[in-house]
């Protein structure tokens, strides 16, 4: 931490491919440290997966004397909630890892015409491992929906690498990529809003209280990335220098990957 504290202190300065390479290294190393310590500091907490299905009821065919289907679920496997929050500290380690080390030249290459296609990639898969773990926590554990919820923030992020690369190099830009991406991100929200209104009217104790701080701090996270993607597009300020709306997407991803983790740590994953 007192390394990256030392370069935040050094904002003021131009951001040059050389301070990001050690950013990239620095990130590389606090992402694999925090999976680590949530591997060996968290209790063993398996959440269990369901599917959801139509069967025949028996008893309800038998009296009404034909055919009634009933809605059953089956658990069809358990996820380890401490691994799942581990593997996204995991994935981001990796990308940074790569693009300071053996894809350096061509993530370079690619910043320099405003693109970076190993973030949106981590994200999309980073990002919708976060949303999964938020939707378990919420109630939501039945495989289709769990692949649907994954699969719409997936398709968020790789929204934010069409945009870069159909703007890139361009004078007019176009934002559909960016609208688009906007319009698939906020349907998860409305999904935990759903559970949220499920839960507090119909179950007999809510979603817990630790939750709803998670659901304030990652709104907020993920909703700064694209706030991030505005400013860099329109030019404001400093982030008319996209290496500075780079470095901005370093901070927000490992302070947003560390505020979900430690909480659903603090709220579930503490022996």
């Amino acid at each position: 931490m007192k390394l990256l504290n030392n370069l935040t202190k050094k904002s003021s300065k131009k951001i040059t491919l050389q301070s990001l390479n050690k950013w990239n290294k620095v990130l590389a190393g606090l992402h694999a440290v925090q999976a680590l310590a949530i591997i060996i500091l968290s209790s063993s907490v398996a959440w269990p997966v369901v599917t959801n299905f139509l069967t025949l009821d028996s008893v309800a065919s038998e009296i009404s004397g034909e055919p009634v289907l009933a809605s059953a679920s089956r658990e069809i496997f358990s996820v380890n909630l401490g691994y799942l929050v581990a593997v996204f500290f995991i994935m981001s380690s990796i990308a940074h890892l790569l693009v300071a080390t053996k894809l350096r030249k061509s993530y370079e290459a690619n910043l320099k015409k405003g693109i970076n296609k190993v973030r949106w990639i981590e994200y999309a898969f980073s990002a919708s491992t976060m949303m999964v773990a938020i939707g378990l926590l919420s109630g939501i554990n039945d495989i289709a929906s769990i692949v649907m919820l994954f699969s719409l923030v997936l398709i968020m992020n790789l929204m934010g690498l069409v945009m870069e690369i159909v703007n890139s190099n361009k004078a007019k830009i176009d934002w559909l990529s960016y609208n688009i991406g906007c319009y698939a991100g906020i349907i998860p929200w409305v999904v935990f809003a759903i559970y949220v209104w499920g839960a507090t009217f119909y179950g007999s104790s809510g979603i817990p209280t630790f939750v709803y701080w998670i659901y304030l701090s990652i709104f907020l996270f993920f909703n700064s990335f694209a706030v991030n993607m505005y400013l860099q597009y329109k030019k404001k300020g400093r982030w008319s220098d996209y290496l500075y709306g780079e470095r901005t997407y370093m901070i927000l991803s490992l302070v947003a990957k560390s505020a979900l983790a430690w909480q659903v740590f603090a709220g579930t994953l503490r022996p």
